[in-house]
């Protein structure tokens, strides 16, 4: 006897469809599954055996022999319990389910029958749909997550009790045998009704009318926003620093239908979906990591390979407070995420890919007392030139040079006789204008959205300079000895300074004003004097 159900596990993020094959012929007892299942698949035997039998079926006593295909790629996790167990019911002529629709089958099995939830439903059930399926059979718990893919029927069970209930009464109609098997004919009566998540523009609890001061830090916060931009704040403890960056979130545009469900296959394929009846992640994540956090956290790891911060982080930003404080090898994993937008993360059994489109926002002192350069009276540096430069060190030349935005944050004066502060709806206008700019100018280009991730020829093609203009900067990149990529990234920050001030063209004033935000590539030699 044969037969075959369909489920899915996680490869990275992305859900992968799975044939799971049941053969059960004569022989010696023996359940066997393969198809190069793990330790937690291998188990599923013993947790279906017991769940079938508490629900008052027979599991078959024969050689029961059950494929996971493509038997190529390995497979991890809990979710073919379901599966596995409806698969041995239905080719043991037990359970008959119906055939109108192309069913997914998600779930873990608990050992009296009931169902537990998995992690990456998401990401599963959006694959089926793309691969045709029409409806998904998943534990309740998992629900409120596959209710966000549309235009897929979605039935939930927390028991497999349930699935008996439905059949009951066809199957006492039909036969008074005691063995005859449960015909199920729909699964209508467990189908839940469609998502239709309402997006709330909820005001946010911090602005930025509540920074006082500060306006040149607010210019470049603003431009880092409208072009998705790296920043990097320097200055002495109490500025305003850490206050600043975290309203950044209050100027960013709203996340696009696509963005948010790329984000929140992230979190659900990392168990991080707290509330997915709350609909699609339409927030912007800000990812905050403690200083102590390993390179495996940030970019991702582990034996079965989990997105990192910077994935979590994917279309959002990335704040890593007190720079210096991290682990030198921990900050040099960001160089190649912030260059590809992506981390592919290798082991031997597979090799995995995790998007990381994220604005890098960091903070840091100017030397470790924090004090360098201030001019009040009670508040002098104390450290010797060569503990400032051991700091520092700590930020590699490659990492800094791919930080557009270099920022100086100085204690500041006279603030309480200040009249005007710019608010967080104000930015944020600015920064709404400049991005439609940016979608209508790259509209016919893919997977580009932004001014920072433009690269190469399109670089060349929307951020023209004229003889002057380009004269100016070639100078200036000489003086300073920066490097190509410098050229560029100032190239595409002047690109955004133009939006913001509603320039089609890149005048010369926008070139030097993104120059002057390269704070730490300008020679130091007076720092340390």
């Amino acid at each position: 006897m044969y037969g075959k159900m369909y489920s899915a596990c996680l490869y990275g993020i992305d859900g992968v469809l799975i044939e799971v094959e049941v053969d059960i012929s004569n022989g010696l007892p023996l359940t066997s599954i393969i198809g190069l299942p793990d330790s937690a698949i291998r188990e599923a035997v013993e947790r279906v055996r017991a769940g079938i039998k508490n629900c008052g079926f027979a599991f078959p006593l024969q050689r029961t022999t059950i494929n996971l295909a493509p038997a190529d790629l390995r497979k991890e996790g809990s979710a073919f319990d379901l599966a596995i167990a409806l698969g041995i019911l239905c080719t043991s002529g037990q359970l008959i389910l119906p055939q109108e629709e192309k069913l997914l089958l998600i779930g873990e099995m608990a050992l009296d029958g009931s169902l537990r939830p998995v992690t990456g439903v998401l990401s599963m059930v959006d694959r089926a749909k793309r691969e045709g399926f029409t409806a998904v059979l998943l534990p309740k718990e998992n629900a409120p997550e596959a209710v966000l893919v549309e235009n897929m029927n979605i039935y939930a069970i927390g028991h497999l009790n349930e699935l008996l209930a439905l059949g009951e009464q066809e199957a006492g109609l039909a036969s008074n045998e005691k063995n005859s098997p449960i015909r199920i004919s729909s699964f209508a009566g467990l189908q839940l009704p469609p998502s239709s998540p309402t997006i709330q523009d909820i005001a946010p609890l911090e602005d930025y009318a509540d920074v006082l001061g500060q306006q040149h830090v607010k210019r470049a916060l603003t431009i880092a926003a409208a072009g998705m931009h790296n920043i990097m704040l320097m200055g002495p403890p109490g500025t305003g620093k850490t206050m600043l960056i975290k309203r950044l979130p209050t100027i960013l545009p709203p996340m696009t239908e696509q963005e948010a469900l790329e984000t929140t296959k992230i979190f659900s394929a990392a168990g991080k979906l707290k509330e997915p009846a709350a609909g699609l992640l339409r927030t912007r994540p800000f990812r905050s990591p403690h200083h102590t956090i390993s390179a495996g956290g940030l970019i991702g790891g582990g034996t079965i390979p989990k997105p990192g911060e910077v994935s979590l982080a994917h279309r959002g930003i990335l704040f890593l407070d007190e720079l210096p404080e991290f682990n030198r090898q921990v900050l040099e994993v960001l160089r190649q995420p912030l260059e590809d937008k992506a981390v592919t993360i290798s082991r031997a059994r597979a090799v995995h890919t995790f998007p990381a489109r994220f604005m890098l926002a960091a903070s840091l002192n100017p030397c470790p007392c924090g004090y360098l350069g201030s001019d009040h009276p009670g508040h002098q540096c104390t450290c010797s030139p060569s503990r400032i430069a051991q700091y520092r060190s700590k930020i590699s030349g490659p990492l800094l040079d791919r930080i557009d935005l270099q920022v100086d944050v100085p204690r500041p004066k006279e603030w309480t006789r200040e009249k005007f502060s710019s608010s967080s709806e104000d930015m944020r206008s600015q920064v709404l204008e400049a991005h439609e700019k940016q979608l209508k100018r790259y509209s016919q280009l893919q997977h580009i959205c932004w001014n920072s991730e433009l690269s190469g020829s399109a670089l060349r093609r929307f951020a023209k300079l004229d003889a002057d203009t380009s004269h100016m900067l070639h100078q200036t990149i000489e003086a300073l000895g920066l490097s190509m990529r410098a050229y560029d990234r100032i190239l595409k920050l002047a690109r955004t300074i133009a939006d913001l001030d509603g320039y089609e063209e890149i005048k010369s004033v926008h070139v030097a004003e993104a120059i002057q935000y390269r704070n730490l590539d300008r020679p130091q030699v007076e720092t340390f004097a």
